[in-house]
């Protein structure tokens, strides 16, 4: 699905590191999406948008999930 999105679209590299500095290296690698950081568990919308970047953290604040565009 990301393949129609422009830019980086998948930040595997940030997977295990603190959700704010993965926030940010998103957001300075693709300017066209915002990084959002959710706490896992939390419910979100199913929908799909190529501005977007779900970055999945744990109770201490480590990325969980690899980060893509969606």
């Amino acid at each position: 699905m990301s393949d129609q999105c422009e830019g980086k679209d998948s930040w595997p590299e940030l997977l295990g590191a603190e959700g704010t500095v993965a926030k940010a290296t998103i957001e300075s690698e693709n300017s066209l999406v915002e990084a959002v950081i959710v706490l896992e568990g939390t419910p979100v919308t199913g929908d799909f948008r190529c501005d977007r970047v779900r970055v999945w953290v744990d109770t201490d604040g480590i990325v969980t999930r690899v980060p893509v565009i969606g």
